[in-house]
């Protein structure tokens, strides 16, 4: 029976690819030429052709009021890239199977993968109850024991119960509401039912709106998606990929029943190879769709070569970023096997409670103050610019409140003085600022700084990869290496001479495969050449946000108490956008503009003292964390003939007694500029 392309590939399942197709009627008439996307191809009446799969291409949208669609709202088409980040809306309408959800809704490896459900009635099973209402998460669809099932979890006293539904498991199942914002884009490939629109909820302002934009000025309302699908298919005597969107006026009839599939080629995704099984590789596949970018390996990787893929498994990255203050940071992941070394680089700090999360048991933190802090309490020390400090420990201390005494949380240091060293008190609360001072020359390698230091971490390339053609590492003036992701690889090699493999990421690089009937010369792998991989900005926010949902979150720094006074200038408040937006380096965050004449200038010292960090590279220091203002100079002269030889092979990051001496002559200069100001206004009163 013959239906339109729309219809068909709305009721399509995806665990039902491949179909084969023949087309019936429609505008696409006897040797009509269609050309989509660079591919030009005939589509005649009874052509066949193969369906390998379907995804969103463009989303139509209309204005949403009261879950119907506005009588004055005008269709729209809007690009998967549009901006805005968006609310699923939960769709009312419930599914009355198991397999009805696991056809219609996507349930995938990834946290956009795990919808969740909750049931109108109690579901018993052999030795387990769910309660109706009750909120279930669908994990992934499995074969068990020969039945189909969906893998699933609740919550239940902070404890995970796993157990498994089978699809012939009926029921009212309705959605679950959704906390989490999206973009267009994943609510296009994840959040988007088969055969039902979507409903959502702009949850920002569009702040670059104009006259071309399809939504009303300011619209802060709902919208309801209705998908259109751009269907991937294989023609006969064709190796490669056409591309046919499903609003398209033709007529099609599914014959596959009738013909025999084979005869097509089948093309694979790095997906489809990585979730073969183990004993399946090593294989020999020719490339039908090759990936884009000049980078190694993927210039290698052209349409129609031949190649070997020896195995999958998960690898280790470190994601790390360019130190700069401006928004064109470049983004890479570092795998463990890169044989260059590094060489630390000061951290900033923004509050005592960031100084307790990265201090270590095998060296003490030693840290400038680079911002006043005036103590509310008498037992508690008050931070002034320049004071230098070793960080001992987190414990708790009493402090007068309200008449009576009570127990606060504290950080225990050492102020470094001219001559001696005084145990201070700062209170976890503190909104201060602190730069590191780095006494440490030895040179790591990465495996080293994952396993002694805290992430994130602040360094620079010492010694780059001489395995490496170009290092594009050591160009960069300083790196933070930011967390530890783990992620998916293809090990990779060409077909025609197989003399040094690569590591290609499965869910990173787009390209489409077709395996050939051929043997593996040889079975174990040439050598593996190391790749860093440049991500970009888009891919990078992805990377940190899967990554962070695996961690449990941080404790929550400790609130300050009421009695502290009100601080001078307030912060900047942000909205939704600025939140949404990547973290970005304390010094950076305080080039916004503050109330103050002093906070100014004690931003320009923030900035001052990092610049000095950076240009003081070249010199040597030697010793313990004992940096003595009164005895710094002295004791660099003695290094500084002692290793002069040293200091032309290594620079490293230190804070000087002129750097201190400066952040406290400006601070002090600019406290009397404020006070002069003040008295002349005064004058003029």
């Amino acid at each position: 029976m013959a239906s339109t392309l729309q219809k068909f590939i709305h009721s399509l399942d995806l665990r039902a690819l491949p179909r084969v197709l023949q087309i019936q009627s429609g505008i696409y008439c006897q040797d009509s030429i269609y050309e989509m996307f660079g591919n030009e191809f005939s589509l005649s009446t009874e052509d066949v052709i193969k369906v390998i799969g379907f995804k969103i291409n463009k989303l139509i949208a209309s204005i949403c009021e009261n879950n119907e669609v506005s009588q004055f709202s005008a269709k729209v088409e809007l690009p998967l890239n549009f901006p805005g980040l968006y609310k699923v809306v939960a769709d009312k309408t419930p599914y009355v199977s198991i397999e009805e959800i696991a056809r219609k809704v996507s349930i995938g490896p990834t946290r956009f993968g795990h919808p969740s459900f909750y049931s109108a009635k109690d579901i018993k099973l052999e030795n387990f109850t769910i309660k109706h209402d009750e909120q279930i998460t669908f994990n992934s669809v499995e074969d068990v024991h020969g039945m189909m099932a969906v893998n699933c979890v609740v919550v239940r006293n902070n404890q995970s119960h796993s157990f498994t539904l089978p699809l012939s498991q009926e029921g009212e199942f309705y959605e679950c509401e959704d906390d989490q914002i999206y973009t267009l884009k994943e609510i296009a490939e994840w959040k988007i039912p088969k055969g039902r629109n979507r409903i959502v909820k702009l949850s920002t302002t569009l702040h670059m709106w104009d006259s071309s934009s399809p939504l009303p000025e300011n619209f802060d309302g709902c919208l309801i998606l209705m998908p259109v699908y751009e269907v991937q298919a294989v023609m006969k005597f064709r190796k490669d990929i056409i591309h046919i969107l499903s609003d398209l006026d033709v007529e099609v009839k599914d014959v596959t029943d009738h013909y025999d599939i084979s005869s097509f080629l089948q093309p694979l995704s790095l997906e489809d190879i990585f979730e073969r099984t183990s004993k399946e590789f090593p294989m020999v596949a020719q490339i039908m769709q090759g990936p884009s970018g000049n980078q190694k390996p993927y210039n290698l990787l052209s349409t129609g070569k031949e190649i070997v893929i020896y195995k999958k498994y998960q690898a280790a990255r470190v994601l790390a970023s360019e130190m700069r203050s401006d928004s064109s940071k470049r983004h890479y992941l570092i795998p463990m096997s890169y044989k260059g070394k590094f060489k630390r680089r000061p951290r900033e700090f923004p509050t005592a409670y960031d100084l307790e999360l990265v201090r270590n048991e095998k060296e003490h933190l030693h840290v400038v103050a680079t911002k006043a802090f005036t103590s509310p309490h008498k037992e508690l020390f008050s931070v002034s610019v320049g004071d230098q400090f070793l960080v001992q420990q987190c414990q708790t201390s009493e402090v007068l409140y309200e008449g009576g005494k009570k127990l606060v949380d504290v950080l225990a240091c050492e102020q470094i003085l001219s001559d001696s060293y005084k145990k201070v008190l700062l209170p976890m609360y503190m909104e201060g600022g602190f730069v590191e001072v780095i006494h440490d020359k030895k040179q790591y390698h990465l495996s080293e700084i994952c396993k002694e230091f805290h992430l994130p971490f602040n360094v620079k390339v010492s010694i780059r990869d001489l395995s490496i053609e170009k290092d594009v590492l050591a160009a960069v003036p300083g790196l933070q290496f930011e967390e530890e992701i783990t992620d998916s690889y293809l090990l990779i090699s060409s077909a025609s001479s197989p003399a040094e493999s690569w590591e290609i990421p499965v869910y990173r690089l787009n390209m489409l495969l077709c395996l050939l009937s051929k043997d593996v010369q040889t079975v174990a792998p040439p050598v593996t050449r190391t790749t860093v991989e440049e991500v970009s900005e888009e891919e990078y926010y992805m990377l940190r946000r899967y990554e962070n949902l695996t961690l449990p979150p941080p404790p929550r720094p400790p609130k300050k108490p009421a009695t502290a006074p009100p601080p001078t200038c307030a912060a900047p408040k942000q909205d939704v956008s600025d939140v949404l937006q990547a973290p970005k380096n304390f010094y950076v965050d305080t080039t916004r503009k503050l109330c103050s004449d002093q906070d100014a200038a004690v931003l320009e010292l923030q900035v001052s003292c990092q610049n000095d960090l950076v240009h003081c590279e070249n010199k040597d220091m030697t010793g313990k964390a004992t940096l003595v203002e009164t005895t710094v100079t002295k004791g660099l002269a003695r290094n500084h003939e002692a290793e002069e030889d040293e200091e032309e092979e290594h620079d490293y990051s230190y804070i000087d007694e002129n750097i201190i001496e400066n952040i406290r002559k400006v601070f002090h200069g600019t406290s009397i500029r404020n006070e002069h100001t003040i008295s002349k206004g005064r004058r003029d009163i």
